[in-house]
């Protein structure tokens, strides 16, 4: 009976052993497959020990940076970029963890964030003054860049940005969700490299990733975000979510250089206004947070995208366009 129970357990183990090694077999060739499906977009530049992912186009100066929002890749920008470039130099990047950046060994704060992109832009040889653009989180990482580089920066275009006080004024049922989706990314990161390496979360985008019917856009972000360095880099960035907002209100503001403010008319952070409370955190977000953002500066401006929600770079990425053209046409450099 022993022996029995004993050639059972090898079957099993060996069996187990012979689906882990054919699916790591098929992780590795669907890996290099999309490697050649999506080439890289830009180029890697050394950050001190790490290279970010800098994808710079068109001519002039100052040049416009595009920080994106929190989770989003620099692929979010091309219709804004391919519109910038017509008049300016314009370099989107990828975060440390996003895209084909490397990650980084340290705490995903907006200060940490600002210092890697400076070197970053150092590095490529992407000099200022800067125009720069934040969408969402990286408007926080956009307000603390200004404040450690003043002298680098020319103009500010905030689009739906985030607040310091965002975190603050939460509601309780809209700061529960917001908390137990950070666990679920906090737990994600436990078992991504094992889905990863098993070929698990390449196996459940198949039907994007492998689709030519499907928007490329929508194909090389499956295929980036199924990396363990990206889900790795959002849970951190979300745990120092705090931190991030609190470098940002402790930064300077911005004098009386050009700013415009855009806020998103439908919804807010991507969410239909469903309920009283996600109603009364639009109501504040709209009134009061997009407000005080453009009183950063004295010679700042709100505009209103009502045709959009919180993925204007997306819906209407003409309004960014436009937003840039005007802070630029006033800048000292022009």
């Amino acid at each position: 009976m022993m022996n029995w129970l004993r050639s059972v357990a090898l079957l099993t183990a060996a069996f187990a052993l012979l689906l882990a090694i054919s699916a790591v077999f098929y992780a590795l060739i669907e890996r290099g497959l999309d490697a050649r499906r999506f080439p890289q977009q830009g180029k890697l530049v050394d950050v001190g020990g790490y290279s970010l992912d800098i994808n710079c186009t068109g001519q002039g100066s100052p040049t416009v940076v595009l920080e994106s929002g929190f989770g989003m890749l620099s692929s979010t920008w091309a219709a804004v970029q391919s519109g910038i470039a017509k008049f300016s130099r314009v370099c989107p990047y990828d975060r440390a963890g996003y895209g084909w950046s490397d990650g980084s060994p340290f705490p995903r704060t907006s200060a940490q964030i600002a210092k890697e992109l400076h070197a970053l832009l150092q590095n490529a040889g992407e000099r200022p003054p800067y125009v720069l653009v934040g969408h969402s989180f990286g408007g926080l990482v956009v307000r603390v860049f200004n404040g450690m580089y003043p002298n680098e920066v020319a103009a500010i275009v905030l689009v739906d940005s985030s607040h310091p006080d965002l975190l603050k004024v939460l509601p309780p049922a809209i700061k529960r969700e917001s908390d137990e989706a950070q666990m679920n990314r906090e737990r994600a990161t436990h078992y991504a490299t094992v889905r990863f390496w098993l070929g698990i979360t390449r196996f459940e985008n198949r039907r994007i990733v492998n689709d030519l019917g499907v928007p490329y856009e929508w194909r090389v972000t499956a295929y980036l975000e199924e990396q363990p360095k990206y889900v790795s880099a959002i849970a951190n960035e979300g745990a120092n979510m705090e931190v991030s907002s609190e470098q940002a209100a402790n930064s300077t503001t911005f004098g009386d250089k050009p700013l415009i403010v855009l806020t998103a008319g439908k919804g807010v952070l991507g969410v239909p206004v469903q309920d009283k409370e996600w109603a009364e955190l639009q109501k504040i977000w709209i009134n009061h947070l997009q407000v005080q953002l453009a009183n950063l500066s004295t010679r700042g401006k709100r505009m209103m995208v009502p045709d959009s929600d919180h993925m204007i770079p997306l819906e209407r990425p003409d309004t960014i366009v436009n937003a840039v053209r005007e802070v630029r046409a006033v800048t000292p450099s022009n």
